[in-house]
């Protein structure tokens, strides 16, 4: 019987074909390359890993420095807490200047472009600013942009509803003045950064402003924080000011001011009241005002505080001090007569004239009577060195140093450079200029029995030292001629106080207009003390420019005393010391002598 064949598949073929050869030695199997080739591999990927562990080694160990710094930079920021400025107070603790919690709005700007146009109008809309003028602010290429600053708080509670991306806000402060327009120029203001500008806040901006602390966190592209670092300074408030100021006495002598500017028709007013006991500022105002709450319209005319920065010639107001330097010389009495003959005087080519001519005055006379001729006969009795040392030690032509900015100097030239009709003007208050504050100071000399002390715009507690000017006795007598010029009989008779005793002198000064002293525009001023029996205020009023038939000082500035005198003697508390309470004021009362350099 025939057997059949075995079956063998292909596999079991090649099994056999490569039976006896081991599995390793396969020609299918062979490697044709190079040894070599796999050392360079092998070597290649060795040095890579070595190239990445050195290279790992030096940014983790010696570029530690540097890649911490770039990371901070792209991420790490420092937040500052705002410390809270200090409030300004009056001497009773009144609020003049307190800071109130307000937001800055900032933009990523390319997000907040993303946003829909009507949520951009709204935003406009809640900023009070043409939706223009946000896209303008928003056209930037820079990654933060603010918006506006100080937005009040019931604002950013708005726009927080409109969850616009990119848009967020900074914790800032926003200053606020209760009294407004009425205290501005003693106060001042601050700008945007929270930085004094004018007044007080400007004058002690160091101790007001605080110092402000900081935080570092993390913040992601968008600039929110992912991670708070930890506070790095804690903030410091400033600390609070109480000023010399008295709300009650501002507002009086803003208001007196305000309608004397009104009545006269005048450029310009400003008044000042002073404490005679401790030198302290208890009012400070001036017309044009401003509000510092709302500063968009803004003017220099608002601006300027004429109380110190702004100098004019004194005028008949300088008069007294002629005469008590004259009477300290024992010179003359005040009962010293002097023929004023036709009220006219020639010196050096020039001819001094007085309004209403008297041809005999005694020296109390010359005061009552403002007489320019009487006080040009003391003046040539007098060396005019001893004349420059009475105005230097008074403060003329020296900027004060009182703590407050922007002071004026004033004008007063070297004695040996006075011509004789030079020294004859100055003698009756021109050819030198004052501010009304130092003309306010100076009078502190005869209310206070002779010596003059230092100005503060800060309470004090205690009475400063004074340097004697001049002896008790003269200042007596010349408080004694003062109050006799507030009479019927006087140059200030419109200055009268209804039940106190008050003195005082009227000032009427040519303007210098293109160079040469003007027959049509003047400054009315009037100083006094009140009460007389036991003086508490020196006041100081100034109306510049009046226009119409009323432009001198007994006419403009007399009246405008006498209010403002009345409401602070009563607002004071400050007991009458007349039994004289009707004011007789002549129908054509006089008026000082007005005569130009």
């Amino acid at each position: 019987m025939k057997r059949d064949k075995p079956f063998t598949s292909s596999r079991t073929g090649r099994v056999a074909a490569a039976k006896g050869m081991a599995f390793s030695k396969s020609p299918v199997l062979a490697v044709r390359l190079p040894d070599w080739r796999s050392r360079v591999v092998l070597f290649v990927l060795f040095a890579a890993f070595a190239a990445l562990g050195l290279r790992a080694l030096w940014l983790q160990a010696m570029s530690t420095q540097f890649l911490q710094k770039q990371g901070k930079s792209r991420y790490e920021r420092t937040l500052e807490l705002p410390a809270t400025r200090g409030k300004i107070m009056d001497r009773h603790g009144q609020v003049l200047a307190s800071s109130l919690p307000v937001k800055a709005v900032w933009a990523i700007p390319e997000d907040v472009l993303a946003s829909p146009p009507e949520k951009l109008a709204e935003l406009a809309r809640l900023l009070e600013m043409p939706e223009s003028e946000l896209r303008k602010k928003l056209d930037s290429d820079r990654t933060f942009v603010y918006l506006k600053r100080q937005v009040e708080m019931d604002v950013i509670a708005k726009i927080d509803k409109l969850k616009i991306s990119g848009l967020d806000t900074r914790k800032e402060y926003k200053r606020f003045y209760p009294q407004g327009e009425v205290m501005t120029h003693m106060v001042g203001f601050t700008n945007v950064e929270d930085v004094g500008q004018e007044g007080m806040e400007l004058a002690q901006q160091k101790s007001l402003v605080g110092v402000p602390g900081s935080r570092k966190v993390i913040k992601d592209r968008l600039g929110r924080i992912v991670e708070d670092l930890g506070l790095s300074r804690e903030p410091h408030d400033g600390k609070d000011l109480t000023l010399s100021v008295d709300s009650k006495l501002q507002y009086i002598a803003f208001t007196s001011i305000k309608n004397a500017v009104e009545k006269f028709n005048a450029k310009a007013g400003a008044a000042v009241v002073l404490d005679v006991h401790t030198g302290e500022v208890l009012a400070l105002a001036n017309y044009p005002t401003y509000n510092p709450n709302d500063r968009k319209k803004l003017t220099g005319e608002q601006l300027r505080n004429r109380v110190i920065t702004d100098t004019y010639e004194p005028g008949s107001i300088i008069k007294p001090f002629t005469v008590a330097l004259g009477l300290e010389k024992k010179i003359i009495t005040p009962n010293t007569v002097f023929d004023t003959g036709s009220g006219r005087i020639t010196v050096g080519g020039r001819t001094m004239r007085d309004s209403h001519p008297k041809p005999m005055l005694t020296t109390s006379g010359i005061i009552q009577k403002s007489s320019n001729v009487g006080v040009v006969k003391i003046s040539q009795m007098i060396p005019p060195q001893e004349m420059w040392e009475l105005y230097t030690k008074l403060g003329y032509g020296q900027a004060p140093r009182f703590g407050f900015p922007g002071p004026a100097a004033g004008r007063v030239r070297p004695w040996k450079s006075w011509r004789p009709v030079e020294y004859a003007n100055m003698s009756f208050g021109h050819g030198l200029s004052v501010s009304l504050l130092q003309m306010a100071r100076s009078y502190m000399v005869f209310a206070r029995n002779g010596d003059m002390i230092p100005l503060s715009f800060v309470k004090l507690n205690e009475e400063p030292v004074g340097q004697q000017i001049i002896s008790p006795k003269t200042a007596a007598q010349v408080r004694t001629m003062l109050e006799s010029v507030v009479s019927p009989e006087g140059t200030a008779s419109r200055a009268q106080v209804a039940g106190y005793r008050v003195g005082g002198k009227t000032g009427t000064a040519q303007k210098i207009v293109d160079g040469r002293y003007s027959h049509t525009s003047y400054v009315g001023s009037f100083v006094g003390i009140a009460p007389m029996s036991k003086p508490r205020f020196v006041i100081a009023v100034m109306v510049d420019d009046p226009k119409g038939a009323v432009h001198t000082g007994g006419g403009v500035a007399a009246p405008t005393f006498a209010d403002l005198a009345a409401s602070a003697l009563r607002a004071d508390n400050i007991p009458p010391d007349s039994s004289v309470t009707d004011i007789i004021i002549p129908e054509m009362p006089l008026e000082e002598s007005v005569d130009g350099a």
